[in-house]
């Protein structure tokens, strides 16, 4: 029996109803195939869209950075110098600057060496500032680009509310001195080049 003998008994054979739904289904179901790969399609397409977009605001990035041509990098940072910074002078003009006296003397720290690199310390205290007058300070002090508060304790005066009393710990760096051999005050290379002319 042929294939489309089989199809006719088969369609003779179903309720209206079900003719019905063969053909809802002989419809539908292309018809979702085609929606679904539409979809699909559609998708991909978008996706690789945004890839190719991507890429292209990457080139136009890396063209922009290359018509600019080289970076020159501007070095804003102090030179550390051989000798280091008068510190307890430093601070006491800006004290002076505005008027300010520290509670005691000023404590000078001792020196620490570390990595080629010697930190000169002290410790300074005062009392009965305003917000202001701390604040102005703390700026003078830190114009100096060699010279950091690397601590500070501030805590509300007892007897005056609106003023305030600071512990603070200021900071500056040189570089450590070359070791040189004490003997007559020459180098060991002098001593050796002496040595080898004699």
């Amino acid at each position: 029996m042929a294939i489309t003998d089989r199809a006719r008994d088969f369609w003779d054979r179903i309720s209206p109803r079900e003719r019905a739904l063969v053909v809802l289904l002989s419809i539908g179901l292309p018809l979702a195939a085609a929606v679904w790969l539409a979809f699909s399609i559609h998708d991909g397409l978008s996706s690789m869209d945004a890839r190719n977009q991507q890429m292209r605001d990457a080139l136009d990035i890396i063209e922009t950075e290359k018509a600019k041509g080289p970076q020159v990098v501007s070095d804003d940072a102090p030179k550390i110098p051989a000798d280091p910074l008068g510190l307890e002078t430093h601070v006491t003009k800006a004290a002076d600057k505005f008027s300010l006296k520290f509670k005691g003397a000023i404590d000078s720290r001792a020196k620490q060496v570390k990595n080629g690199f010697v930190t000169t310390t002290v410790a300074v205290s005062l009392d009965d500032v305003t917000t202001d007058q701390l604040k102005a300070f703390l700026a003078e002090v830190e114009s100096n680009k060699l010279v950091v508060v690397t601590h500070l304790d501030v805590k509300r005066d007892l007897r005056d509310k609106k003023k305030i009393d600071a512990n603070f710990e200021i900071s500056t760096y040189s570089l450590e001195p070359k070791a040189k051999d004490k003997e007559g005050g020459e180098d060991k290379g002098d001593k050796d080049k002496d040595k080898k002319d004699g």
